[in-house]
């Protein structure tokens, strides 16, 4: 795999070298993103899904979202040819003998329902094990519809769609990452390839902006949850997998659908800090060790800080540069200690935000279960951390609460400017 540093670096272009046999991601060209560290709003997961596409001859839309990385049979072969582990159309031809070519305005297109709605930071169009047969170029538009839209209304010509990534050239075999700088929620993408061929994976990633009229009707509601807006920014280890797993939806049905760390050899334990969807009021937790039995963690505590209350809320609490928490490789942050562990503790004491108030003491955990803890008082917080000790795995961290009124102002804010 070869890896590459994206400052001052321009993208990647042309077809890649046949496959010749070994592991085919050995020439897979990709590099390090930034905004990788956000959300991917266009999660599986998260509710997120490929409403249509023009032409998915060879191979199906809905490989688009598929978690994981696109995988390779040189082998397999069906009655259409090669079965690719992607999104691939038919190969496009001009109108004659004469100009067999396909017109530079030709492409095909495929429509993406977001699970989360919210502002985009960057996407990656992956186009692994298509060596010459990706698109010559790619391009992205979003647009923001409210409610359940059929595909005959996202095709309407009512609805604005912004430009996200302009046209631009792609490789094969590659990770294609495009920064993206507009400041607007959105709840659907169009993914356009010009003029035809095939694409792996796409991933969007980005802030969740939820709705803060439906989270007011809910009343009480998970404020950490990624779907409500809630996210990961900090975590110590990430040996095994991501720790923003504790915040997806529903309950873990294997153990590598939470969160699990390797074992310490210290005296030390492992932590996740959190930042919540905005100020507010939790009065109730859970922390779920399901699928957890020989490796689920012994104890945890839960502590947190409010930001708001020295004028810091919404989007802007908590927002260091720190923030990778939600990606699988590597491990803790900070200074590597030579285990793969970060030296700092993830407290963020020098970004302003206040001091920690513990409100779940050290508690007993036990394997592939459910722990339930009503708080005798409401806590008011932007930023959440649970520490485990001495290390192992939790599946979900449930944070039960209401926004403040401030919180709820500045949610409403963040909902209302990004949509223009």
């Amino acid at each position: 795999m070869t890896a590459q540093d994206p400052a001052g670096w321009a993208g990647f272009t042309g077809d890649a070298a046949p496959y010749t046999g070994g592991d085919p991601y050995a020439d897979y060209r990709t590099a390090d993103f930034p905004f990788t560290r956000f959300t991917d709003l266009a999660d599986r997961r998260l509710g997120a899904g490929v409403v249509a596409a023009n032409d998915e001859f060879f191979a199906e839309r809905e490989n688009l979202l598929l978690p994981g990385r696109a995988g390779f049979e040189p082998e397999r072969f069906g009655h259409k040819g090669k079965i690719m582990d992607g999104w691939e159309s038919r190969r496009r031809r001009g109108p004659s003998a004469a100009h067999p070519w396909p017109a530079d305005d030709d492409h095909d297109w495929a429509l993406i329902r977001l699970g989360v709605p919210g502002v985009v930071r960057g996407v990656v169009v992956d186009t692994a094990h298509f060596r010459g047969n990706h698109p010559q170029a790619v391009s992205v538009e979003g647009a923001s519809v409210p409610g359940s839209p059929s595909l005959g209304e996202l095709l309407s010509a009512d609805v604005k769609w912004t430009t996200l990534v302009p046209r631009t050239p792609v490789g094969g075999h590659a990770a294609n990452g495009f920064a993206v700088d507009v400041e607007r929620r959105f709840t659907h993408l169009r993914l356009v390839q010009h003029p035809d061929g095939g694409i792996a994976r796409l991933r969007v990633y980005g802030e969740a902006v939820p709705d803060p009229a439906w989270l007011a009707a809910l009343g009480t509601f998970d404020v950490v949850a990624l779907e409500n807006g809630g996210r990961v920014e900090d975590a110590s280890d990430l040996f095994y997998s991501p720790a923003v797993n504790t915040i997806l939806p529903g309950r873990s049905r294997r153990m590598d659908e939470g969160w699990e760390t390797r074992r310490r050899r210290d005296h030390g334990n492992d932590w996740i800090r959190y930042r919540l969807v905005a100020r507010s009021l939790i009065r109730a937790i859970e922390i779920d060790t399901a699928c957890l039995k020989g490796n689920s963690a012994g104890w945890a505590s839960v502590s947190v800080r409010d930001a708001g209350a020295i004028g810091v809320t919404g989007a802007d609490a908590g927002r260091g540069e720190d923030d990778d928490a939600g990606r699988g490789e590597g491990a803790g942050r900070g200074e590597d200690d030579g285990d793969g562990r970060g030296e700092g503790d993830g407290r963020g004491e020098g970004d302003g935000c206040g001091g920690w108030t513990e409100i779940l003491p050290r508690t007993r955990l036990q394997p592939d279960t459910a722990h339930r803890f009503v708080l005798p008082a409401a806590a008011t917080a932007t930023h959440a951390r649970v520490d485990i000790y001495p290390d192992g795995g939790v599946s979900r961290v449930r944070l039960f609460g209401s926004l403040t009124e401030d919180g709820a102002s500045a949610l409403a804010a963040r909902h209302q400017e990004p949509g223009g």
